[in-house]
């Protein structure tokens, strides 16, 4: 993308070992979407890969990607700031201080500012999520809350907005995070004609979850409740869930298999069901023509009312409009 006398310009971080889709997925779009722009008397895009210093940076694939200094931007008004992660963030973030504090000083100039997957570490540690909800990569999700407190991770969310900060999940989740940072620019046409040229899904919404429950149970408790897990998710529509039920299944008292499992998968049984059940509701929703009632009655929840309450307390959706968002996405990238 060339300088243009008048231009949004985005600015992709690098930085060593960072994550080489991480950076390329989010910069394909943009630059992808300069086609879908032409003739609309939209503001194009100019875009360019920054480091601290300018010159090659070695991603952590062992690519190596030539870049501008962030000092050949001073002074120069900045559109979007692109932040990507990296597999080891944990051990090369304390590193990278003068990168996070140029990150910090950018965003206080930058309309926005974006970060995919483990790049949230970096806005962390700028102080840019002080106070506020983010995403990661599911795997990271721990320790982002741990090293810094001051913020709150969506575990579930593929792209979280706050304010002028924008986080995305793990890696390929950068495209859906462009995507709606475009669509925010270009409107929905646009994003939509771009997301059928790079044949991706426009667009998964922020709440969907990142991997699958049953998934996410497996690899918390380490198999212990492996088969208790699979028996549940065929099970869901029996109401007769309760702990006492689920412990004579594991072959556990009730006291202990409730303190065993809070142990062993950080949730309680009651939390984790809720989890089990929100999730197999998701799917008939996203998959099935069946009305809320029976999709209510066949996940558990008894009736429509008290799946639409835990939908608005797990989602911040109700089951209406998480159809709606799901039934736009299909309808976008098969019409």
């Amino acid at each position: 993308m060339l300088p243009t006398p008048q231009a949004r310009l985005i600015l992709f971080v690098a930085f060593p070992d960072a994550g080489l889709l991480d950076l390329t997925a989010a910069q394909t779009v943009f630059w992808a979407a300069q086609r879908h722009m032409a003739g609309r008397h939209l503001l194009p895009y100019e875009g360019h890969t920054v480091s601290l210093h300018g010159g090659p940076v070695r991603t952590e694939e062992g690519v190596v990607i030539d870049t501008l200094p962030f000092s050949m931007f001073d002074g120069r008004a900045i559109d979007t700031v692109v932040v990507p992660g990296a597999a080891g963030i944990a051990g090369i973030l304390d590193g990278l201080g003068e990168t996070v504090g140029w990150i910090g000083q950018s965003a206080g100039r930058a309309r926005r500012t974006a970060s995919v997957c483990t790049g949230a570490f970096l806005l962390a540690a700028a102080g840019l999520l002080d106070g506020r909800r983010a995403a990661t990569h599911w795997g990271m999700s721990d320790l982002l809350e741990q090293r810094f407190p001051a913020l709150r991770v969506d575990r579930d969310a593929i792209f979280v907005r706050q304010d002028a900060v924008w986080t995305s999940a793990g890696v390929t989740a950068g495209i859906d995070l462009a995507l709606a940072l475009v669509e925010e620019d270009c409107g929905r046409a646009v994003a939509m004609d771009l997301a059928r040229d790079l044949v991706v899904f426009m667009k998964r919404p922020g709440g969907q979850a990142q991997y699958s429950e049953l998934l996410r149970a497996q690899a918390r408790d380490s198999a212990s409740f492996d088969e208790l897990h699979a028996w549940l998710a065929d099970n869901l529509h029996n109401a007769d869930l309760g702990v006492e039920a689920l412990a004579e299944r594991a072959r556990m008292s009730a006291r202990n298999f409730a303190r065993v499992y809070k142990e062993k998968t950080g949730r309680t049984p009651g939390k984790a069901l809720e989890h089990f059940r929100v999730e197999a509701a998701r799917r008939m929703l996203e998959q099935s023509a069946r009305n809320f009632e029976q999709i209510a009655r066949q996940c558990g929840f008894g009736d429509e009312d008290r799946m639409r309450v835990t939908f608005q307390r797990h989602l911040g959706l109700t089951p209406s409009e998480y159809r709606r968002r799901m039934g736009e996405s299909h309808q976008d990238v098969t019409a």
